[in-house]
């Protein structure tokens, strides 16, 4: 018997603290969401006829408040979760206007890559944290 998963493309933002370029945002999720309490990269779900920049853009305009300028691709990966795959892609991106506040999340947090290890972070943005940390991962 041949299991169908459910498969959802997401993007996230490698969004850097405006005061201290070794810290990008991240987010915790809600209590009541899949995969409560966990930490995130602030995007979400590109959603039919989308771009992945438009979805970037809307997913922080709505979870964050604030108007966000996005750059290139930065990281990619499929992470396969028991019930769903997620295609997983990470963008650079600045903050163009407003200031982040936490509408779609309990918490955000400026956090360096060491920080970000210490948190209990989605699955899916482990082998991220790995990248950060090394430094491999071109800068935005």
């Amino acid at each position: 018997m041949v299991l169908c998963v459910k498969r959802i493309h997401v993007v996230a933002a490698l969004i850097p603290d405006p005061k201290d370029a070794s810290r990008y945002l991240v987010q915790q999720r809600l209590p009541d969401k899949s995969r409560a309490n966990l930490w995130e990269f602030p995007g979400g779900k590109v959603e039919p006829g989308e771009s992945q920049a438009a979805a970037l853009r809307r997913e922080c305009h709505e979870e964050l408040a604030v108007e966000l300028s996005v750059g290139r691709k930065l990281w990619a990966t499929v992470h396969a979760y028991p019930e769903l795959e997620v295609e997983l892609e990470l963008y650079a991106a600045t903050i163009l206007g407003g200031e982040p506040r936490a509408l779609g999340a309990q918490a955000l947090r400026f956090c360096t890559p060491a920080e970000m290890k210490a948190l209990p972070f989605c699955e899916a943005d482990l082998p991220l944290l790995d990248v950060l940390a090394r430094g491999a991962l071109a800068s935005p």
